[in-house]
């Protein structure tokens, strides 16, 4: 019986493994090539695992998609750090999140892929309704976060703000990605200053 649990568990570890391989693999080619110019044959080649396998894990190449950036949100988020905040109320470490949020730079790799899951959300209603999940999530956790800071702060109020990190965050990887020459430091530590002035505003 012991044997048989470790067997399981090495082929457990072994298709885990195989997953992330091929998910590392996808996501280099949807970096390269773009979404739309990738497919199922030439994400087996390239990662050495047989299309008949591809589907036994994934059904189409969206459910790809969609565990890579399930993947990304969850690093990018670190959910359990703003919860751990908001449970010790700690005002500085919840608006450190928020403005990591709003302003980390993404990598050069992250923003093409950011780049292309845009493109697609207006060709294929798959990615698209990804993408209206992945957003939801996103401001469901910003909305909870500035509402642990000004709890007297209406849903309209906190929603504008939403809607500026939003913007701020998106428009730093776009400047990145067109000007990738320039200095962005001091817009960065500009939208810092803006988004700390609104969350200062908040509570009428």
């Amino acid at each position: 019986m012991q044997d048989e649990t470790i067997m399981d568990r090495s082929r457990a570890a072994r298709s885990v493994a195989r997953r992330q391989h091929l998910l590392d693999t996808a996501r280099k080619l949807f970096v390269e090539q773009g979404f739309h110019r990738t497919g199922m044959a030439q994400i087996a080649l390239a990662s050495g695992i047989k299309v008949g396998q591809i589907y036994r894990d994934f059904a189409n190449k969206e459910a790809i998609i969609a565990a890579i950036c399930e993947a990304n949100l969850n690093a990018w988020l670190d959910e359990e750090e703003l919860n751990k905040a908001v449970a010790a109320k700690d005002i500085v470490a919840i608006r450190t999140w928020i403005e990591r949020i709003c302003s980390e730079e993404p990598t050069a790799e992250d923003r093409r892929l950011m780049a292309e899951l845009l493109a697609e959300v207006g060709r294929n209603p798959i990615i698209a309704e990804i993408n209206r999940k992945a957003d939801e999530r996103v401001r469901s956790r910003l909305d909870s976060a500035l509402e642990s800071l000004s709890p007297d702060a209406t849903l309209d109020r906190r929603s504008i703000v939403v809607d500026l990190i939003f913007m701020l965050s998106w428009g730093m990887m776009v400047m990145m990605e067109l000007s990738p020459e320039k200095a962005h430091g001091p817009i960065r530590d500009h939208m810092i200053l803006i988004l700390r002035k609104e969350m200062a505003e908040l509570t009428p």
